[in-house]
């Protein structure tokens, strides 16, 4: 039994070994690039932010993006405007590293750090469902601070790959 013969009402197309055969590569070809890279390649650069460039981004320039930090890891939480902006409720956590007053649910100055020095084992559990389930999951990442990328003594990360960074999303935002 052909191919004709198995449909009786489609128009007479014979499949050539030629076909057949480019089929076959296409096929092969493109499982074995599904092999190789799990995450497509950056195209541009990872941007490392400073103290300052953070400071840039927090809520007081209208059309500005809004940028806050946790975890250093930067995020764009400009769609939350309402909250983070310059008259929301959150905006003190923005153009900063605010790892400590997310894991304490504080808007305390003094908690509007980076720093995790004496958390309990609660709050860092706190911190990490936050960043994960709301942070990493609903605002786009554009970048990362010194203190992720960067060892105490300033050497690099090497175990830091932006590539296994989930929902990693640069943009230009200029």
């Amino acid at each position: 039994m052909n191919v004709v013969d198995a449909c009786p009402n489609s128009q007479t197309t014979m499949v050539t070994p030629v076909q057949l055969f480019i089929t076959f590569v296409l096929l092969v070809l493109s499982l074995a690039g599904d092999n190789k890279l799990k995450h497509k390649p950056a195209s541009k650069p990872v941007r490392l932010f400073t103290d300052e460039d953070l400071k840039r981004h927090d809520g007081s320039e209208d059309g500005h993006p809004i940028y806050m930090a946790i975890k250093g890891v930067v995020f764009d939480v400009t769609k939350g405007k309402e909250f983070y902006g310059k008259d929301g409720p959150y905006n003190a956590l923005v153009g900063k590293d605010c790892t400590r007053a997310v894991a304490k649910m504080s808007l305390e100055p003094a908690d509007l750090t980076s720093d995790t020095t004496g958390l309990t084992e609660e709050q860092l559990q706190s911190l990490e469902s936050v960043f994960e389930g709301t942070y990493k999951t609903k605002y786009p990442i554009v970048g990362y601070t010194a203190i992720r990328i960067l060892n105490q003594d300033g050497s690099p990360n090497e175990d830091f790959k932006p590539e296994d960074q989930p929902h990693f999303n640069i943009r230009d935002e200029f």
